[in-house]
């Protein structure tokens, strides 16, 4: 597919043609941004022209791009050391993030493995539960994204393109993930809830005719369905799910990879239904762009033994460094509560622009983690795609940041301290572009 090059200057277009002679055409460009430098909430192309930041590296810059007090706690673990390999030494900087990651781990005694990046924490999560229980099948959403190894690649069900000619690695069962705007299955019974209707197709479906839940390891679950479109799943659902587990010996895994480190007004999104996770996956924003991810277990569940899983760069002193450095921002700035009341405003200014656009068929969130759904007509809730294509490229030609998720959905995932003023100029971008684009069309 040919690049749009509107609004791409002359460095920026030299760029983009060496970048397609030299580089794997496996990358999925959204637009044709060529960045130079970023502060903040604020990039600057090469070009030099500035936009402002409502996607932060696909919800990692959580702390907005190039925090001082990161780039210093960063440059002083650069000063000592680069590498020694986790796996098979020790130093102070894992320790110390580690610790600060069991403080606020959302279940009560846990231990903490460090990776590269969210498919390897999704690898580790896989491996660790297949171990514990001594079953090897597990459960998945269909939506769902959870890496593109083998063994994560078996769980992600959001394109087909990310999984075809690939052979799974893991046995999963998917079944639909519980979305009150756009339900999959029927109820079972008058006024069934969607997240109820999910569960009773596991007890009475899956569990009859295709597997026994006694062979069933572990179930896979974002808490808030990211590439799937920024779903948020009934209350109680994450509950109920839990029960299931407990009922059946299955181990609940949660992803919170795009979801946690703050960015929903909370460290983790499964905080927001007052549940503990046997395991959870973290990367993206713990470290502040640092290649970073792993796992948070409970300690009875951690139980491998020496040799049973490492990694040779995973939790390197730079990375560790940089996510104790971002989870200390988070805390001592207070930007829990200003993520949940930035997302609070967000969403208010959003649906006030719902009565003005009639293709904004929902608009859901929470924190700074906000999907809005395009659609061509209120009633069918038809799935208007080109629409939502073309918004996300004339807010880049306006200088807004934003990008896709699901098939018709866009979402905004700002740093978590963006400033007022920036979140109203982006806002006051985003409307523009969408009314010229409604009145074009």
């Amino acid at each position: 597919m040919k690049m749009n090059l509107t609004g791409v200057g002359p460095n920026g277009r030299d760029i983009i043609s060496r970048d397609h002679a030299c580089l794997s055409p496996s990358y999925s460009r959204e637009y044709p941004l060529v960045v130079d430098h970023a502060e903040g909430s604020e990039l600057w192309d090469v070009d030099g022209r500035r936009y402002i930041d409502f996607m932060a590296g696909v919800a990692v810059m959580n702390i907005g791009h190039r925090h001082p007090y990161v780039v210093e706690k960063v440059k002083a673990t650069i000063d000592k050391f680069w590498h020694i390999c986790l796996a098979d030494f020790y130093y102070p900087q894992a320790v110390e993030a580690a610790e600060k990651l069991q403080s606020i781990a959302p279940m009560d005694e846990s231990r903490v493995y460090f990776g590269n990046s969210g498919t390897e924490a999704v690898e580790a999560a896989i491996k660790l539960a297949m171990l514990k229980t001594g079953r090897s099948k597990f459960i998945g959403f269909m939506g769902a994204f959870h890496g593109r190894t083998l063994g994560a690649l078996s769980f992600t069900a959001s394109k087909t393109v990310q999984r075809r000619s690939y052979r799974a690695g893991v046995k999963v069962y998917h079944v639909p993930y519980p979305n009150p705007y756009r339900r999959m299955l029927a109820p079972r019974r008058e006024g069934q809830g969607c997240g109820d209707t999910v569960i009773d197709y596991l007890n009475d479906e899956l569990f009859r005719t295709m597997v026994s839940p006694d062979e069933i390891a572990g179930i896979l679950i974002e808490p808030i369905q990211g590439e799937g479109g920024y779903v948020i799943p009934p209350p109680n659902f994450l509950a109920s799910l839990r029960q299931l587990c407990d009922e059946n010996g299955i181990l609940l895994m949660v992803d919170e990879i795009q979801s946690g480190a703050g960015r929903t007004g909370k460290w983790w999104a499964i905080e927001h239904e007052n549940v503990q996770p046997d395991i959870l996956c973290f990367a993206k924003g713990i470290g502040s762009g640092m290649p970073i991810g792993g796992i948070i277990a409970r300690k009875d569940v951690m139980s491998w033994g020496p040799g049973s899983h490492g990694s040779t760069f995973g939790g390197n002193p730079i990375a560790v460094t940089s996510a104790l450095a971002t989870m200390e921002v988070i805390e001592n700035e207070g930007l829990l509560d200003q993520s949940a009341e930035t997302g609070a405003y967000i969403l208010g200014r959003l649906r006030e622009m719902q009565e003005r656009h009639p293709s904004m068929g929902d608009v859901r969130g929470r924190g700074l983690m906000i999907g809005i759904e395009f659609i061509k007509d209120h009633d069918s809730k038809e799935r208007d795609i080109d629409l939502r294509n073309a918004l996300f490229q004339r807010t880049f030609e306006k200088g807004l940041l934003i990008i896709p998720c699901g098939s018709n959905s866009v979402r905004l995932t700002p740093p978590l301290n963006i400033p007022r003023n920036l979140v109203d100029e982006g806002l006051a971008i985003f409307d523009e572009a969408l009314s010229e684009i409604e009145v074009e069309r």
